[in-house]
């Protein structure tokens, strides 16, 4: 591609809310390094980790030389070019990728994505669809199986008694699907106009977290939680979690970050409790997200897209993003 030839982006440019968060600009087309490739992006997905990075790099901008503050990492698109070392892809092949989350640059009509990050996007996939399936999907993925709640996707194993919290929202309605494969019992919270939904995505109890039920995060069958997937915005107290759980249940907490998080865990570690706090922090990787696009390719997986808005009005998109209320993805197409 011509050196010094522009694109539209999406900068994010201030620490506020809804449209004044991000403003459209033109920018060079960045050329790809060693290991990566160029891709005309055809969708992007949000997540709220997309803003919490942002306003990070923007406090530490001075620190940072290639800084386009360009958000978003999820997005599906088809590749331009290729650099150095690139052996498994072409021009012209269909993909999915997630970017780094410091470097981001979906909200854009071409980006940068490694090889080691992206997959080949199977036909039955659309762009929208594909697009949303990297950090959300590879989130509930990663909560739900190896180190984490240990779930064995192929229906195996001891039963397990799950709660998922947030259960319509980006990671939850994938979390909800993903649980059911495996041999669980799954309750989970959501808003009142979300039953339905979540009770369609395969969750044998649902609660309205705005409940004095839903609230205790009681289950209404009286079963203790084994495992917690905790994707709530909402920090609720250890007090919450601890009398719900079974004697060796855990709490993963996909927004663990603030101090009352961080002194639960420490309290945890020097009391020696058989019950846990579990943070987690999310290092993708491209077998995971693999086999993510293979259980969504095998119709295992399906997306909910809350809404898809064009490139246009991607303001319009990061104001929904920001709201927290979304019911499934939010998405952004070229």
């Amino acid at each position: 591609m011509a050196a010094g030839k522009l694109m539209r982006a999406l900068q994010y440019h201030s620490s506020g809310g809804g449209i004044v968060g991000v403003k459209h600009v033109e920018v060079p087309i960045p050329c790809p390094g060693k290991g990566e490739m160029l891709l005309k992006v055809e969708a992007t997905s949000l997540n709220p980790v997309d803003a919490n990075t942002h306003k990070l790099k923007l406090l530490l901008r001075p620190f940072f030389s290639r800084n386009t503050l360009i958000p978003a990492t999820d997005v599906a698109g088809e590749v331009v070019e290729v650099g150095p070392n690139v052996r498994n892809f072409k021009a012209g092949d269909k993909v999915v990728s997630v970017l780094g989350f410091f470097t981001g640059g979906g909200l854009a009509e071409y980006c940068i994505a490694t090889e080691i990050s992206t997959v080949h996007r199977p036909p039955q996939l659309s762009p929208a669809e594909a697009a949303a399936l990297p950090v959300a999907g590879l989130t509930a993925l990663l909560t739900l199986t190896d180190k984490f709640a240990g779930i064995k996707l192929d229906g195996t194993g001891p039963k397990k008694n799950i709660l998922i919290t947030a259960a319509s929202g980006g990671v939850g309605h994938y979390a909800v699907q993903l649980a059911k494969l495996g041999n669980t019992h799954v309750t989970a919270t959501c808003g009142a106009r979300n039953l339905e939904f979540v009770e369609n995505l395969g969750a044998d109890e649902v609660l309205d977290y705005k409940t004095p039920e839903g609230r205790a995060l009681k289950s209404p069958s009286g079963k203790k939680y084994d495992v917690v997937i905790h994707c709530s915005r909402v920090a609720f107290p250890w007090s919450v979690f601890e009398p719900n759980l079974s004697e060796n249940g855990k709490v993963i907490d996909i927004t663990a970050g603030n101090i009352r998080a961080v002194w639960t865990i420490f309290v945890l570690k020097v009391t020696f409790s058989k019950k846990k706090l579990v943070p987690l922090l999310l290092i993708p990787k491209g077998d995971d997200l693999k086999r993510l696009v293979q259980l969504s390719e095998e119709g295992k997986v399906k997306t909910t897209l809350d809404s898809v808005h064009p490139f246009s009005k991607g303001e319009v998109a990061w104001s929904k993003l920001l709201d927290g209320h979304a019911t499934g993805k939010v998405v952004v197409e070229q």
